[in-house]
């Protein structure tokens, strides 16, 4: 096998590996807690505009603000990727960046 197929496969074990819990010796952090409303704030979005951007429930992001419940760890952190990479995430989801004053979520930004 060659030297890329060998890095190829061990890439895909790890993968399998820490998808099954198995962080080989990372340390992941999910936080405890995260604004929700902070995040989308920041971002110039009302609550519908970032329920509908990041996939979510427009309900469970008012339970989430309103502090009803708590995201699951998962959904911690999504939010943190948001937070931190908000433009690693509109690029992968394949939506443009909203600004406040901007077009809304889903036309292309002027840049």
């Amino acid at each position: 096998m060659s030297k890329a197929g060998s890095s190829i496969l061990q890439g895909a074990r790890e993968a399998l590996a820490f998808a099954k819990g198995d962080t080989m010796g990372h340390q992941v952090h999910v936080p405890d807690e995260v604004d929700v409303k902070l995040i989308r704030k920041r971002l110039g979005m009302s609550q519908g505009q970032f329920a509908k951007t990041f996939g979510m429930k427009l309900t469970t992001i008012q339970s989430w603000e309103q502090r009803r419940f708590q995201p699951d760890p998962a959904a911690r952190a999504y939010l943190t990727v948001i937070e931190r990479e908000p433009g690693a995430v509109f690029r992968a989801l394949g939506v443009s960046e909203k600004k406040p004053g901007s077009s809304p979520a889903g036309s292309r930004p002027n840049r």
